[in-house]
C-alpha cells in the first residue's frame, strides 16, 4: 500500500473562512431572495421548491464555477458528484434519525422521478468523456424550463401545501422586511459565495498537493462535504421543527440544482470541455444515480424514511467515503471491493426496495377494498 502523504512536509490544514464565508453567504442569499420574492407576491411553495433548495447550492454552485474558470475540472465535477451522493445518503440518513421523514406533498413526489431523470441525463451526456458548451446549455436550459414549470404549477398548488409552505416561509416583521435590506442582504451573500469559493478552491488544491491525493478525491470527499452545509443545516432544523416535507424537498431540489445549473453554468464558463474521469464514469456516476433511484420507492409510496432507513442511508455513505479513502491509498484489493459495491450490494438494496414498494402498494389496494 502506497503512503498517503507524498511528501515529507504535514498538509496545511483547510482554512475555516472559506467555508465560514460559504455558510454565511449562503444564508444572507436564500434570506433576501426569499424575503425579496414573498415581498413581490411569489409563492410561498415556489419559493421553498426553487429559492431555498437552489439558495442552499450556492455554495457549489460558486466552487465549482470558479474551479472550472481556473482549470480545476475535477474539483468542480467531484464537488457536484459528491454533494448528491452526501445530501441524499448522509443528509437524509441523519434528518430520519432525528424524526422519521414522512412525505406527504404531492410536488414532492414529482421531483424525485425529475432528480432521477437528471441523473441519468448527466450520466449520459457524460459517457464520451466531458461536458462540453453545447451539453452545459442544455443542463442551463432545463433548470430554466424546470423552474418556469414550477412557478407554472403553484397556481394548481392545494391549500395545504399553500399552508404548509406559507408557515414556514412567510416574512415577519423585522430588521428585513423592507426590499432594500432584502436586496443588500442579496447582494453581500452573493459576494461571500465568491470570495468564500476562491478561498475553498485553493485550500482544496493546495491540501490535494501536499497529501499527494487527487484534486477528484478532495472534491469528492471535503469539498462537497462542506459546500453541502447549508442542506445539512436547513434540512436537519426542518425537520426538528416538523416541516418534514421542507426537509426532504430541500435535498432533492438541491440534488436537481447541482446537475442542472451548477454543471450547466459550470460548462458554459470553463474555457474547455469539462473532462470525466474515467474512475467517476465507471463508479461515482453510477453510485450518484442508484442513490437517486434508491429514493423512489419510498417516496413513491407516499409513505416514510424510516429511522433504520436512515442508518441504513449513513452507513451507505461511509461504506462511500471508505472507498475513495482507499482509492486514494491505491489499496491492492479496491477492484474486488469496487465490484462488490457496484454489482451486489446495490442491487441487494435496489432489490429489497421494490419489495418493500410492492408489499405497499399491495397493502394499499387491499385498505382500498377493505373501506370499499
Amino acid at each position: 500500500m502506497r503512503a498517503l502523504v507524498g511528501s515529507g512536509s504535514p498538509p496545511p490544514p483547510l482554512p475555516p473562512l472559506g467555508l465560514v464565508l460559504l455558510v454565511v453567504g449562503a444564508e444572507a442569499l436564500v434570506r433576501g431572495a426569499s424575503r425579496l420574492a414573498l415581498s413581490f407576491g411569489v409563492s410561498p411553495l415556489v419559493v421553498g421548491l426553487t429559492i431555498v433548495a437552489f439558495g442552499t447550492s450556492a455554495p457549489e454552485l460558486a466552487v465549482s464555477v470558479q474551479s472550472a474558470q481556473s482549470g480545476q475540472v475535477d474539483i468542480a465535477i467531484g464537488n457536484v458528484v459528491g454533494s448528491n451522493i452526501f445530501n441524499v445518503l448522509f443528509i437524509l440518513g441523519c434528518s430520519a434519525l432525528v424524526a422519521p421523514l414522512i412525505v406527504n406533498a404531492q410536488l414532492i413526489r414529482q421531483e424525485v422521478p425529475v432528480m432521477i431523470g437528471a441523473s441519468l441525463l448527466l450520466w449520459a451526456l457524460a459517457y464520451d468523456g466531458g461536458i462540453g458548451g453545447l451539453d452545459g446549455a442544455l443542463l442551463f436550459g432545463l433548470i430554466l424550463a424546470y423552474t418556469a414549470f414550477l412557478v407554472v404549477q403553484s397556481r394548481r398548488e392545494t391549500r395545504a401545501t399553500k399552508e404548509e409552505y406559507k408557515d414556514e416561509f412567510v416574512p415577519q416583521d423585522g430588521w428585513d422586511k423592507h426590499w432594500g435590506v432584502q436586496i443588500l442582504l442579496l447582494l453581500a451573500g452573493l459576494a461571500m459565495l465568491v470570495l468564500g469559493s476562491n478561498l475553498l478552491v485553493e485550500a482544496a488544491v493546495s491540501f490535494a498537493r501536499a497529501l499527494g491525493v487527487s484534486e477528484l478525491v478532495v472534491g469528492l470527499t471535503i469539498v462537497a462535504a462542506g459546500t453541502s452545509l447549508p442542506e445539512v443545516a436547513t434540512s436537519v432544523m426542518a425537520t426538528v421543527r416538523g416541516e418534514r416535507d421542507i426537509a426532504i424537498g430541500n435535498v432533492v431540489g438541491s440534488n436537481t440544482f447541482n446537475i442542472l445549473s451548477v454543471l450547466g453554468a459550470s460548462a458554459l464558463v470553463a474555457p474547455e470541455p469539462l473532462a470525466v474521469a474515467q474512475s467517476v464514469l465507471a463508479f461515482d456516476l453510477p453510485v450518484m444515480t442508484v442513490v437517486a433511484i434508491a429514493c423512489f420507492p419510498v417516496f413513491f409510496t407516499g409513505r416514510q424514511i424510516a429511522r433504520w432507513e436512515g442508518v441504513v442511508f449513513l452507513g451507505y455513505y461511509f461504506a462511500y467515503t471508505s472507498y475513495l479513502i482507499l482509492s486514494a491509498q491505491h489499496y491492492e484489493d479496491l477492484p474486488l471491493l469496487s465490484a462488490t459495491m457496484l454489482y451486489f450490494v446495490v442491487p441487494l438494496t435496489l432489490v429489497t426496495l421494490a419489495v418493500g414498494l410492492r408489499r405497499e402498494m399491495r397493502h394499499g389496494r387491499r385498505a382500498r377494498k377493505t373501506d370499499g
